[in-house]
């Protein structure tokens, strides 16, 4: 089991992270700021155009501490990985599998269906605490909806068929995810999921977290010797880690309320976005640092792993979801167990 240590983000664009002895330093001007022990790290994602020197990376890498570098309006760039963990055995299995239809399909329905379960889950939460505040009749629908859909994905033999029933389950989660908005309605609505670029400041967190979660995810896998970038369900496309993204499908839930949280108590608002002149809209500097400190703190909550029957970090999820993968690929259990809220 990995320890869940912390992740350091350098949030300013002007910082440069540099190796002293056995510590990362953060450096403004050749000015030193602060500095942070390596063994209690887990993770480093810089903002920053100034990025990370050679040495720090190089240690990073032989200690298997995750770089990723993303630009500071969180566009993923790079990520700097060591040494393959895990062995050839494990991956040409993978691949094995990866080039099977059927097998990619069987692994893949499992993740789809437990993002299907998981949005259904979202929206009776709402449904169910805040009733007098939700229209009830419109929640409900969308949640028969995408409950119609579990025995069709449990049984598809057809990517292209998979594909459109996801496509028909997301499009009936985020037609209602505008009514799971109960606080700053002016500020944040939603009309639709928009992405490259975010057009709204919902589209904006959620993009951002989608991000830095998918990180998360591509390090877990590769600790388990899975490459993180041959994946069963999305595509595979040169740069993208296309089997972080699969997993990261049955984890939207997670992401998508936090995001909810963050608006409905009011700890980001209007004023932690820019938005520019095409109509994009991003965090700022203060509204990342926002939402990475609040995310830091969702990860290090415990919650019961549905599977496992044990008491996790939520930061852990996304390496016992990797490992239970892993379990499946190599054939000691039946089934992959995706990730099902309780």
């Amino acid at each position: 089991m990995k320890k869940l240590l912390n992740t350091l983000y350098a949030m300013s664009e002007d910082i440069y992270l540099s190796l002293d002895g056995e510590n990362a330093v953060a450096n403004r001007d050749k000015q030193e700021l602060a500095r942070y022990p390596l063994h209690t790290l887990q993770s480093i994602v810089s903002f920053s155009y100034a990025g990370l020197s050679p040495a720090l990376m190089g240690e990073c890498a032989k200690r298997g501490i995750g770089v990723a570098l993303c630009s500071p309006r969180g566009r993923f760039l790079v990520r700097v990985c060591g040494e393959i963990n895990g062995n050839v055995l494990l991956r040409r299995t993978q691949y094995r599998a990866a080039d099977d239809e059927a097998e990619s399909c069987r692994i893949a329905r499992c993740m789809i269906f437990g993002k299907l379960y998981n949005s259904r889950w979202s929206i009776e939460r709402t449904k169910r605490d805040h009733a007098l505040r939700v229209d009830i009749e419109r929640l409900q629908a969308s949640i028969d909806q995408i409950k119609a859909l579990y025995p069709i994905v449990a049984e598809e033999l057809s990517m292209e068929s998979l594909r459109g029933s996801e496509g028909i389950g997301a499009k009936a989660y985020f037609d209602v995810f505008d009514s799971l908005i109960l606080h700053q309605k002016d500020d944040f609505c939603f009309a639709m999921r928009s992405k490259r670029p975010p057009l709204d400041r919902v589209n904006a967190m959620l993009s951002f977290l989608y991000t830095i979660f998918t990180r998360e995810y591509a390090a877990a896998l590769e600790s388990v010797g899975l490459d993180s970038y041959m994946g069963f369900y999305h595509s595979l496309r040169p740069g993208r880690e296309s089997l972080a993204c699969d997993l990261v499908e049955e984890g939207r839930c997670i992401v998508e309320r936090f995001v909810l949280t963050l608006i409905n108590l009011k700890i980001i608002k209007p004023e932690d976005f820019d938005v520019q002149v095409s109509g994009a809209v991003f965090l700022n500097d203060d509204g990342r640092k926002k939402v990475l400190s609040k995310w830091q703190e969702k990860k290090r909550t415990d919650m019961i792993h549905p599977y496992l029957k044990e008491k996790i970090p939520m930061g852990l999820l996304p390496y016992v979801q990797s490992m239970l993968l892993a379990k499946f690929v190599r054939g000691e259990i039946d089934e992959y167990p995706c990730y099902l809220v309780k």
